[in-house]
């Protein structure tokens, strides 16, 4: 079993970024090919507009004392979409170097105000992240993602996150190669408005079985780019395996999100509903204190989110 990692704080959580990649598309009109944001650090325009939008959130954490762990533009910098994107191996391996970076000089930017700052790589599925994920077996995603978890070899990278994951095989592959390159992952699960993963299992089901399969190889477990509403159900399923849910980022509003990702516009949902909704979250899930935003989110969300999980965690007497 890998211990918790980052460190839990007492009497404090860590805030995530919001939709990053949905704020620089709809609200400041880049594109974003095959979804890849690291591509844009080519873009001084876009560098200076993202490294504002990341001070943003930083800004959050400041003001809710807040730890923080963030997550790079490296979502897309695996080998198959890194192909799809022109970039040759080095290229790819220089881009998850520059992400890693870019996240680096933005917790030196901070470090005077706000403490227990982590980085972590942002490591997505091979292949569709609304779909089951594909046949994929453990043995080949283990293979696969070893690629990118050894590119952040001599990184400033603390940890890995694993994201919008939809079935049991790539998780268990993903967190087998991470354990083989000696760095700490979290995987975090996109579900269905049931409470399951697209490719089936419920995410009790999954988390156990996953953690059957790799001797508690994860840090941890989360879910991503599901409304509140949308993963409250999986919540009903009691158990130990609740304890293993540590990571929590949302929508911004109830869409399906392949829908949501195709409007041409920014789907921001109401920030304080949200604030209030994940404040309830933190009441039933204690453990979890890794929380912040996903798919329409930005800081007005993250700002809503910080106060509700502070007064969860510490009701007035």
């Amino acid at each position: 079993m890998q211990p918790d990692f980052p460190p839990r704080l007492e009497n404090r959580f860590y805030l995530t970024e919001g939709g990053s990649e949905t704020e620089i598309m709809y609200k400041w009109g880049f594109e974003l090919p095959e979804f890849a944001m690291y591509p844009l650090l080519d873009n001084p325009k876009a560098d200076e507009i993202i490294r504002n939008m990341f001070r943003r959130y930083l800004e959050v954490a400041a003001a809710h004392d807040t730890g923080m762990l963030l997550n790079g533009h490296d979502y897309r910098a695996s080998p198959d979409w890194g192909e799809k994107l022109g970039y040759s191996a080095e290229g790819l391996r220089e881009m998850q170097h520059r992400t890693i970076g870019f996240l680096d000089e933005m917790r030196a930017e901070y470090a005077n105000r706000v403490s227990d700052v982590y980085i972590a790589a942002c490591i997505g599925p091979r292949g569709d992240a609304y779909g089951t994920g594909g046949d994929i077996s453990a043995s080949e995603a283990e293979d696969y993602h070893s690629v990118q978890l050894h590119n952040l070899e001599d990184t400033a990278a603390d940890m890995a996150v694993a994201a919008t994951f939809n079935n049991i095989p790539e998780a268990i592959g993903v967190i087998r190669a991470a354990n083989e390159v000696g760095i700490p992952i979290g995987v975090s699960l996109t579900l269905t408005p049931e409470g399951h993963l697209r490719s089936g299992p419920t995410l009790r089901a999954a988390i156990e079985t996953v953690d059957e399969a790799t001797d508690g190889g994860a840090a941890w477990f989360g879910t991503n780019c599901s409304h509140p509403l949308e993963f409250e159900p999986a919540l009903a399923d009691q158990g130990p395996w609740l304890d293993r849910l540590r990571y929590v980022r949302p929508n911004a509003a109830r869409m399906d999100k392949i829908a949501l990702c195709s409007l041409g516009h920014l789907e921001d949902g109401d920030p304080v509903e949200l604030g209030a909704q994940m404040g309830e979250v933190a009441r039933r899930l204690p453990g979890a204190d890794i929380i912040g935003g996903c798919c329409g989110t930005d800081e007005r969300h993250l700002a809503q989110i910080a106060k509700n999980v502070n007064a969860a965690r510490h009701p007035a007497n």
